[in-house]
Parts: structure tokens; C-alpha cells; sequence
């Protein structure tokens, strides 16, 4: 079938595809029907902005195949890398503090110093991932050199050697979660986004539950086994596994579609058309590293990345108590055991509904809602823990606290929504917002004082101010992308005005995709910002 596809040259903004560009071959290549030198007619680009029939069919089986392969590894990676990080909180119930004679907030430093790593490495690694082109080697290698800095972290003897593995940690973990958020954009839709993102997201929640469960089958079996501590044959077995799925990452996780070599030519070209369909553009960025700087300086000026996150820094502060749960749960459960196996379930019930949550947000194509109506939830949530005592109602407040895991699947996929191009700004703006969010765990670990009855009153009272900011947030960047949509009706309607600042937009991407104004007016049809 001749589809009207993107040539694989024109994937997703790396350099080595983009000097294909300058190449007399590239030249004499087909876009869109039309060639690259923009003699097309309005008539002709008329069938730019949707895929053929065909072409549909081909998508489905293309979404199976990436579906089937790369959300199971990411998965995977994302559920060792929560509980390589959190088995902290587990190990402070297994002696880690009494062997390593840690005193005052010195448990709280060596939580909080993981994150002054991981912020410091945010934006440089999202760029890197970008102009590397190999998604699969740069974020294999940084697993296995997690999985290796959490092994060695059983051989701490005092505070200072558990501060520098943390910070270490931090730094060689930074270029996952970012990074994978980019990567995944790169091959989903707008439209397939939340749910995948609520998937990938998943991956450290069912890591709340089954990496305590791991800790107290730990706890309970090798305490003591050739004289190490059950903290001890935490870090190791963890560590170990996860360098182990590093390996497998480097050789079985595909790049992008055109170097995919389970995909046939025709779904090469499909998942490169629909991406630029999608983004109402040419998903790519300019030839030469030159274009990394731009989109890092169209991402810090665009109000949409600050926003966004502030957005996230409030949900990821209001989400700091998943660094305390054992010791949240202890207050209810006087047991060790007890208090980890306590921490499984409201994970678990919240796998099935952030699941559930984002087929929700696809299907019904809405990102303010689903991120808003958990914020009340969780206030109650806090308040409920704060002034009450009695066992279940504590309990069942937990589950109240977890609905902050809802929002995070919708605002990674909002993140990617409002901010859908270039690649390198896209980039950008992913590690920046997640840097920032991230940086609400350097301090949010000193506001959990237990307080009388253990009821962490202080810690609650920020989490309700903070899940309050993020709605007042979602609020104004609804407003921000409604006027922007208003701009581009204003684009599509062909009696309508033009601006300079319209005028400037058509050229950009009339260049971009080596099209007549006209071609990059009718490519832009029909695209909005998803709210």
C-alpha cells in the first residue's frame, strides 16, 4: 500500500537522522504527497490530516505490537526503581538506623539527599537522551548503574556513607523517569497517553505494595543470615535484580519505529505519520546539536513548563507520606511486620483505579477534570488521619491520601499535551517539571514530626495546602490552553485575520515540513490542546 506517510528519515529529532536532511537522496523523497520543494496545492494537502482507512488498520496492529513489548520493560524498570528508592523507608524498620547509628533527622537527610541528585539531573539527561538517539543503551546503562549503587549501599557503616550512596543514587536514577516520559511520547498519541502513562505509572505503585511485602518476607527469613541484616539482603537481592533487567533493557528495548526491526516498512511509516498528525507538525527538531539549546530555550519560555510544574512539585509534596507509610502504618500496628504487610492494600486498590482513571481520561479525552476531583479526596484524606484516632478510620484514610497517585498519570500526559513540540522542547520541559516536582522530597521529609498520637499533623496540613495550590494550578493552565485553542480556530478559519504571531507559527512549520503555508495551514486543521 503507498501511504502518504512521513519517510523515516523525518523521526523525532536526532541528529544523525536530521544530516539526512542535507542529502540530494532526502530531497527527491515524497512528504505528504507533495514534495519538499512546497509546490502543492490547497486540493491536494486537503488529505493531510487524518490517516487513510487503511492506514487505521496497520495503526492497530502497530499499537499492539508497541503495547506488548515496550510498556511490560518500562513497567518493569519503573517497579524496581520505586522499590530500589523506597526500600529506605522499609529498611529504617529493619535496624537500618540503629546499625548505621543514625540520630536525630539524620534518617530525614539521607531521604531527602536522594532528590538533590536526582533534580540536579534532570534537564542535562532528558537533553542527552535526545540528541543520543538510543534510548535503549542510555537508559540500560543508567539501570544497571542504580541496581549497582543500590547493591553497594549494604555495605554502609555510618551516616556519611549512606548520604553519598543516596545522592548517588539520585544521580544515576534521574535519567529514567524523565526520560521515559519523553520516550513514551515518542510513540503514543495524545489520546493514548494518560492510559499508558497510568500504566508506566502503576509500575511504582504496585512497588509500594510488593516491595514491602518483599521487605517483610526479607524481614522474616533472612534476618541474620551470614551475619548480615535483613536491611542488608535488601539492598542486595533488590540491586540485583534490577541490574539484571538493565541488561536485558540494553538489547530488547527498540529505540523509535524507523530503527524497529519488527516492524515492517509500512508500520515505520504509519507511526511516523500519525506522531506528526498528532503533534499538527513535523515531530522533529533542527539538524545539529544547536537544537538542543532552542528547545531548552523555548521550553523556559513558555509559562505552560513553570506551571505545570508547580503543578507536580505541590502532588509530589502531598505525596511525600509514601516515604513514611511503614512507619505511617506502625502508628496503627505495633508490629514490624505487621506495618509493612498493612502498606499493600491501598496500593493495590490504587493500581485498579488509576488504571481505570486514565481509560477514563483517554476515552473521554478530558485532563482537568481527572486530575481536580482527586484534590478534595485527599484533603479528606489528611484531615481524617489528623484529628481521628480510631483504627479504621485512620485505615481507610490512607486510602483517601493514595487518590495523589491518580493525578500523576494525568499530568505526565498533560505534561506532553500542552508542551507537544519539538522534541527538544518537549525534552526539556519533561525533566525540568519532574526535576522540580522531585524537589518537593528534599523537603517535604522534614515536616513528618510524628506529633502527639502520631498523628503527623504538620505534614498533613501542608499536604492539604499543597493539593489545594495544584487545583488553583489546573484552573489557570485550563484558561492558558482554552486561549491558545481559540488561537488556532483562529488558523483554521480561512476568512479569519492573521496575526504576526499566527503569520510566524504557519511559516515555522511550512519550514519545518518543507511545505507551502497553505499545506501547513491545512495540517493544522482540526488540532487542539487537550484539556
Amino acid at each position: 500500500m503507498a501511504s502518504p506517510g512521513l519517510p523515516t528519515q523525518m523521526q523525532a529529532g536526532y541528529s544523525d537522522v536530521q544530516n539526512d536532511r542535507k542529502d540530494d537522496k532526502f530531497h527527491q523523497e515524497v512528504l505528504h504527497d507533495h514534495d519538499v520543494t512546497g509546490k502543492t496545492s490547497d486540493e491536494e494537502a486537503a488529505h493531510l490530516s487524518e490517516l487513510t482507512a487503511e492506514e487505521k488498520v496497520v495503526e492497530k496492529q502497530l499499537r499492539r505490537k508497541i503495547d506488548s513489548l515496550i510498556m511490560p520493560l518500562v513497567i518493569l524498570v519503573y517497579l524496581m526503581n520505586y522499590i530500589d528508592r523506597n526500600n529506605y523507608a522499609a529498611a529504617r524498620l529493619q535496624g537500618l538506623e540503629e546499625d548505621l547509628n543514625l540520630q536525630g533527622s539524620d534518617y530525614q537527610v539521607g531521604l531527602s539527599i536522594l532528590f538533590v541528585g536526582y533534580v540536579l539531573m534532570q534537564v542535562p539527561s532528558n537533553l542527552l537522551l535526545n540528541f543520543s538517539g538510543r534510548p535503549s543503551w542510555y537508559l540500560g546503562f543508567f539501570v544497571i548503574a542504580w541496581g549497582l549503587v543500590s547493591l553497594l549501599t549494604s555495605q554502609v557503616k555510618d551516616f556519611g556513607d549512606i548520604v553519598a550512596c543516596r545522592f548517588i543514587l539520585g544521580v544515576v536514577e534521574a535519567p529514567f523517569f524523565a526520560g521515559v516520559l519523553f520516550y513514551l511520547s515518542k510513540w503514543y498519541t495524545k489520546s493514548e497517553l494518560n492510559l499508558r502513562m497510568s500504566i508506566f505509572y502503576s509500575g511504582s505503585l504496585l512497588s509500594g505494595a510488593f516491595g514491602n511485602l518483599i521487605a517483610a518476607g526479607i524481614l522474616n527469613g533472612l534476618a541474620g543470615a551470614r551475619g548480615l541484616s535483613a536491611w542488608q539482603w535488601l539492598y542486595i537481592i533488590e540491586g540485583s535484580i534490577t541490574m539484571a533487567i538493565g541488561v536485558i533493557i540494553v538489547f530488547i528495548l527498540p529505540d523509535f519505529p524507523h530503527t524497529w526491526s519488527l516492524l515492517s516498512e509500512e508500520m515505520k511509516q504509519v507511526a511516523n505519520r500519525r506522531m506528526a498528525l498528532d503533534a499538527a507538525e513535523a515531530d522533529i527538531d533542527e539538524a545539529g546539536g544547536m537544537s538542543q539549546v532552542k528547545g531548552m530555550k523555548a521550553a523556559f519560555t513558555d509559562p505552560k513548563t513553570y506551571l505545570l510544574a508547580i503543578m507536580y512539585h505541590c502532588t509530589t509534596g502531598a505525596a511525600g507520606f509514601q516515604n513514611f507509610f511503614p512507619s505511617l502504618t506502625e502508628e496503627l500496628y505495633d508490629d514490624e511486620v505487621d506495618a509493612l504487610l498493612l502498606v499493600a492494600p491501598p496500593y493495590i486498590f490504587m493500581v485498579i483505579w488509576s488504571l481505570t482513571h486514565g481509560i477514563l481520561s483517554d476515552k473521554f479525552r478530558n485532563r482537568f477534570w481527572f486530575f481536580l476531583y482527586p484534590v478534595p479526596l485527599v484533603m479528606i484524606g489528611a484531615f481524617i488521619f489528623m484529628f481521628t484516632e480510631n483504627f479504621g478510620a485512620r485505615y481507610f484514610s490512607l486510602f483517601l491520601l493514595v487518590f495523589i497517585f491518580a493525578t500523576n498519570g494525568t499530568i505526565y500526559a498533560w505534561i506532553a499535551n500542552a508542551i507537544p513540540r519539538p522534541p527538544a522542547k518537549r525534552a526539556t520541559a519533561l525533566a525540568f517539571v519532574n526535576s522540580i516536582g522531585n524537589a518537593a522530597s528534599i523537603w517535604t521529609p522534614f515536616t513528618y514530626d510524628e506529633g502527639p498520637n502520631g498523628q503527623y499533623r504538620e505534614a498533613m496540613g501542608i499536604n492539604v495546602g499543597l493539593v489545594g495550590i495544584a487545583g488553583i494550578g489546573a484552573v489557570l493552565l485550563r484558561f492558558i490552553l482554552e486561549k491558545e485553542n481559540k488561537q488556532l480556530a483562529r488558523l483554521e478559519d480561512s476568512d479569519a485575520e492573521l496575526t504576526e504571531k499566527d503569520i510566524r507559527k504557519l511559516n515555522k512549520t511550512a519550514e519545518m515540513e518543507g511545505i507551502s503555508v497553505a499545506a501547513a495551514r491545512q495540517l493544522q486543521k482540526g488540532y487542539r490542546y487537550m484539556i
